[in-house]
C-alpha cells in the first residue's frame, strides 16, 4: 500500500519531511517521528504538492502554533488575480497554510494556480465544488463526492475539510440554538440528509475517502459542521455529539493510514475555552486541534480579528495546534488585502503569545532581541524584528515628521496660539537641514525630557561614575 507520513512514522522510518520540520521546530527528529506515529502531529504534504515545491510544516502540540488564512472568491465577488494577491499578502504576514474556500466558476483552474504558486500547505472543502457543479445539492451522489475528492487530491491539495461526523441523529439537537448550523458545509450536508431521509454520505463512504486520501497523503481536517455560531450555542449537545463522532472517525482514519486533525469552534465564551480544548483531546485521542478563533463575544462586527484573537491565544495555550484567522470583515463580507493583513498579524500575535507562554524552544528569543533594540534606540533593528515591519515604520515616520504639531511640544512647551500645554504624543524632534532626525534616542510619545529609557541610561551612567569615584 502507499506510504504516508503516518505509516512511515509507525514503521519507525524518518522521512525527509520529518527532518525538515524537526529543524524548523528545533525538535529532535525522533520526537517528530514518534508524535506523528501517535497521531498527535501531522505533516500535511500531498505528494503532488511536494513535487511542486511545498515546504513541509508540522501541526501538533509539540510544534509551534500555526495559523491558517481562509481565502477564496465567491460567485458575487472576487477574481483569480485579486485572490492570488491576497494569498501573497497572507503568506507575507505569517500564514502557515492557506485554505481555498472558493465558490463560483473555474474552480479547478484557480486551485491549480494557487497550488503552483505557494509553498505552504493548501486546504479545501470539496463539498463547495460539488455544490457548484450540481443544479441542486439534493442531487449529490456518493460518486460525486469521491470524484471531487480525487480530483482535488490529484491537483495537490494537502488537507481537506469534510463534514463526516455530522450524523442524522445530531440534527434535532440544534433546535434550541439561536443560530442553528452556521457551517456552510455542515448546513448543506444536513439539508441533504433531511431531504433524503438518509445518513451522512461522507460518513457512509468514509473508508473509500480514506483510500483516496492515503494514495496522495492528503490529511483529514474533520469538519465541525455543528460548531457554535454564537455564545449562546457554545458547548451544547450538538457540538459535543459531533465531537464524539469525530473521535470514532479519527481511529478509523488512522487505521487506514491517513493523517488527521480536528476542526473546532467557533464562538465560545472565554471561560469555556479550556474545557473545550480538553474535551477535544480526550474525545479525539490527542489528534491536533484546529480552531476558528474562537470568538469570545458577538457584539463587535468589524473588530472580530480582535475578539477572536483573544480566544485564539487561550485556545492555543490550552491545546489547539493551529488557529484559523478571523478578519475584521468576519460576519460582514469577503476580506480585502488590508483585512487579510490585519487578520494574519492578529493571529501571529495570538500564536506567538501562546508559544511564549508554553515555552516553546526559542519562542521568546525575538522578544528579548526587541527589548535590547528598544533600550538601545536601534530603530532599524526594531523594524526588522516587528511582525509587521512596514506598519511599525509607517507609524514611526508619521510621528517623527508631523509638521503641524511642532517639535517644541515634545518637551511640553506651550502653544503660541492657545497658551495650552500640548500633548507630547505623536510629535517629532528637530530636523536637521539635510532632513535627517536630530537626536533619535527617544520616541515621540514622551520626548527626550520624559523618556524613561533615556533617563535610565543616564541613571546607569551616573551610577557607574559614582562607582568609579568610590
Amino acid at each position: 500500500m502507499t506510504q504516508t507520513q503516518l505509516t512511515a512514522a509507525q514503521a519507525g522510518a524518518i522521512t525527509p519531511e520529518m527532518e525538515i520540520v524537526a529543524a524548523k521546530e528545533r525538535l529532535d527528529v525522533e520526537t517528530v517521528r514518534s508524535e506523528i506515529a501517535a497521531g498527535r502531529m501531522i505533516i500535511p504534504a500531498n505528494k503532488v504538492h511536494l513535487k511542486k515545491g511545498l515546504s513541509p510544516i508540522a501541526i501538533g502540540r509539540k510544534a509551534t502554533t500555526k495559523i491558517n488564512a481562509n481565502l477564496g472568491v465567491s460567485s458575487l465577488a472576487g477574481d483569480a488575480r485579486r485572490e492570488l494577491e491576497k494569498i501573497e499578502c497572507a503568506i507575507k504576514y505569517g500564514a502557515d497554510t492557506i485554505m481555498d474556500l472558493s465558490t463560483g466558476a473555474d474552480l479547478d483552474a484557480l486551485r491549480e494556480r494557487m497550488i503552483n504558486a505557494v509553498s505552504v500547505p493548501v486546504g479545501t472543502v470539496p463539498l463547495y465544488q460539488i455544490c457548484e457543479e450540481l443544479d441542486d445539492i439534493l442531487d449529490m451522489t456518493p460518486q460525486n463526492i469521491l470524484d471531487a475528492v480525487e480530483k482535488q487530491a490529484k491537483q495537490g491539495v494537502d488537507y481537506m475539510t469534510i463534514h463526516c461526523a455530522l450524523l442524522k441523529r445530531h440534527i434535532p439537537l440544534v433546535d434550541s440554538r439561536l443560530t442553528g448550523i452556521v457551517s456552510r458545509g455542515g448546513s448543506l450536508t444536513a439539508k441533504w440528509m433531511v431531504a433524503r431521509n438518509a445518513e451522512n454520505p461522507f460518513y457512509e463512504r468514509f473508508d473509500d475517502l480514506c483510500d483516496i486520501m492515503r494514495e496522495y497523503d492528503v490529511s483529514w481536517s474533520l469538519g465541525d459542521g455543528m460548531r457554535p455560531g454564537c455564545l449562546h450555542d457554545a458547548s451544547d449537545a450538538a457540538q459535543f455529539a459531533e465531537l464524539s463522532a469525530m473521535g470514532e472517525l479519527t481511529k478509523r482514519a488512522w487505521a487506514k493510514g491517513t493523517q488527521v486533525m480536528i476542526e473546532g469552534p467557533g464562538h465560545v465564551p472565554f471561560d469555556q475555552i479550556a474545557d473545550n480544548m480538553k474535551r477535544q483531546a480526550d474525545e479525539c485521542f490527542g489528534a491536533p486541534f484546529y480552531v476558528l478563533g474562537p470568538v469570545v463575544c458577538d457584539i463587535a462586527p468589524g473588530y472580530d480579528h480582535i475578539t477572536s484573537a483573544i480566544g485564539a491565544t487561550a485556545a492555543a495555550f490550552h491545546g489547539a495546534a493551529m488557529l484559523c484567522y478571523v478578519t475584521p470583515k468576519e460576519h460582514l463580507g469577503l476580506p480585502n488585502l488590508e483585512d487579510v493583513r490585519n487578520g494574519c498579524v492578529a493571529y501571529k500575535i495570538a500564536a506567538h503569545a501562546a508559544d511564549v507562554a508554553l515555552k516553546r524552544p526559542g519562542a521568546r528569543d525575538r522578544d528579548d532581541e526587541m527589548a535590547r533594540a528598544r533600550f538601545a534606540f536601534d530603530w532599524e533593528r526594531q523594524f526588522e524584528l516587528a511582525l509587521d515591519p512596514e506598519r511599525a515604520r509607517q507609524y514611526y515616520d508619521e510621528a517623527r515628521s508631523n509638521p503641524e504639531d511642532g517639535a517644541s511640544a515634545a518637551n511640553g512647551e506651550k502653544s503660541g496660539e492657545t497658551g495650552a500645554t500640548r500633548c507630547p504624543r505623536g510629535l517629532h524632534p528637530t530636523l536637521k537641514p539635510d532632513g535627517t532626525i536630530e537626536n533619535e534616542d527617544y520616541c515621540t510619545m514622551c520626548g527626550p525630557k520624559f523618556c524613561a529609557m533615556r533617563t535610565t541610561a543616564d541613571l546607569i551612567r551616573l551610577r557607574n561614575e559614582q562607582k568609579a569615584g568610590e
